[in-house]
């Protein structure tokens, strides 16, 4: 059978207008937000519901045709790129929020539900859902599960996995199969569930989720904190958490404040100029945790610890703040990063971190580093900026051949290689750095199971 004849079938499986195999459309749902692989599908395929799922599933097994899963295609790890004549499965418009219990504090959702969606559905019932990043305005529900995103909350309240109540996936035969059922205590075998988060589209496609809901927190207030140094961040995070339940902990370098302050969107947090900064967030849920965290402040800059400090007195001040943070991704997106997610536990962040910027000022002297991350949680955000006069096949390849060393020292404290990005078609050849041999095939065995064609999302995680 033709191409041409393959899409003509496909068409039947779905509704009119609901297959596209124009230019922009291949160019705009081929490819997520990486510019490491250049989108090459030969169709766009927009499902309404689960049954359309598992036809195209079958379609796909049937012509042995591989399948990309597509969501708001945020993701930074090519795990959502279409680079071989694949068709794109976009769940563009399996976007509705299906059921809410109120006792169970869950809802049931089709995984193109934009998590901002999930967020403001959740306030409407005076509850929360905690998953956060910056691009919650854009990213789908499905992708947030296929990649197992943490984002700047993590350290209250953990990653994606921790508010999966239940799961309905469609495997790589085209069986739908119904996980945990959304139960709290589930003692009955294998939770198959887990298998699916994080696997990035590879066993099957997430078709709904129901997620945990938990209460509004009260009064959210956060401070930004100028550091000395580096090796004065760790204290502090240790002297907050001594002190106070956070709900989020976040720093960045000088060099990333100073990309958002030239954007001129939100005003400096003060006059000091400090070579790194943090970021707490906390409940002030009474004048006493107030002042706890104030009496924090003081031991900090008693210590030397600190230089200088602001704490949010509003809301349009606790936004303003969180602006120096979640802003910095789109600002440094001018100058193509290069980046590396990586992570290792808390207890290992500053050691780590000096033997990274030893090895990334040795080998590229001439690049300018941008540093931030959720270091309350162990994860580190690497970020080398592409100079003016350098291409950027030249500089990719140039950042590459460090990837080895950069890689080695992960391995050496025990780290991850993706903290929260997924591995994709950037870090797959670099798995054996975090995951054993012995893991990886049993990896591979478990994808036989679910996608013994292997039509489901080839190439990611691992070579094709």
């Amino acid at each position: 059978m033709t191409n041409l004849a393959l899409i003509e079938e496909l068409k039947t499986l779905v509704e009119p207008g609901k297959v596209l195999t124009d230019a922009d459309s291949l160019n705009t749902y081929g490819k997520d937000w990486t510019k490491h692989f250049a989108p090459a599908p030969c169709a766009i395929v927009f499902p309404k519901s689960i049954e359309q799922v598992q036809a195209i599933v079958r379609w796909a097994n049937q012509h042995t045709i591989a399948l990309v899963p597509s969501g708001g295609r945020t993701g930074l790890s090519a795990a959502a790129v279409a680079a071989n004549g694949e068709v794109v499965v976009a769940f563009d418009y399996m976007n509705q929020i299906l059921a809410f219990n109120e006792f169970d504090r869950s809802v049931a959702c089709q995984p193109g539900v934009v998590t901002k969606q999930l967020q403001l559905f959740a306030e409407e019932q005076g509850l929360y859902y905690p998953v956060d990043f910056a691009s919650s305005g854009s990213s789908q529900l499905g992708g947030n599960i296929g990649t197992n995103a943490g984002g700047i909350k993590v350290i209250r309240y953990g990653m994606t996995r921790n508010w999966v109540a239940g799961l309905k996936v469609v495997t790589g035969t085209g069986e739908l199969l119904e996980l945990n059922k959304d139960l709290i205590k589930n003692a009955t075998g294998y939770d198959l569930r887990q298998l699916f988060i994080g696997a990035e589209g590879t066993l099957g496609f997430v078709v709904e989720a129901t997620m945990r809901l938990d209460r509004a927190p009260q009064n959210l207030t956060a401070m930004v904190l100028g550091a000395a140094d580096f090796d004065s961040i760790m204290p502090v995070l240790h002297a907050f958490q001594n002190k106070l339940d956070l709900t989020a902990f976040e720093f960045f370098s000088d060099k990333a404040l100073a990309k958002v302050m030239g954007r001129g969107d939100v005003p400096a947090p003060f006059e000091t100029d400090c070579p790194f900064y943090a970021l707490l967030e906390f409940e002030a849920s009474s004048e006493l945790v107030a002042e706890a965290a104030l009496a924090t402040f003081e031991h900090c800059v008693e210590q030397g610890w600190v230089l200088d400090g602001v704490m949010s007195q509003s809301e349009q001040q606790l936004q303003n703040l969180w602006k120096l943070r979640e802003y910095i991704s789109e600002t440094i997106s001018h100058w193509t990063p290069y980046k590396n997610d990586i992570s290792v536990t808390v207890s290992k962040v500053p050691a780590f971190l000096h033997d990274i910027d030893a090895i990334v000022g040795e080998h590229y002297p001439d690049f300018e580093i941008v540093w931030f991350g959720h270091i309350g949680d162990g994860n580190l955000h690497l970020n080398i900026l592409k100079p003016e006069n350098l291409s950027k096949d030249e500089f990719f390849t140039k950042c590459a051949t460090v990837n080895k060393w950069v890689f080695e020292t992960v391995q050496k404290y025990n780290g991850s290689i993706s903290a929260e990005h997924g591995v994709g078609m950037t870090k797959r050849d670099y798995l054996h750095y975090s995951r054993s041999e012995a893991e990886i095939g049993y990896m591979k065995a478990i994808k036989a199971v679910f996608d013994p064609n292997g039509i489901m999302n080839p190439g990611k995680i691992f070579p094709l």
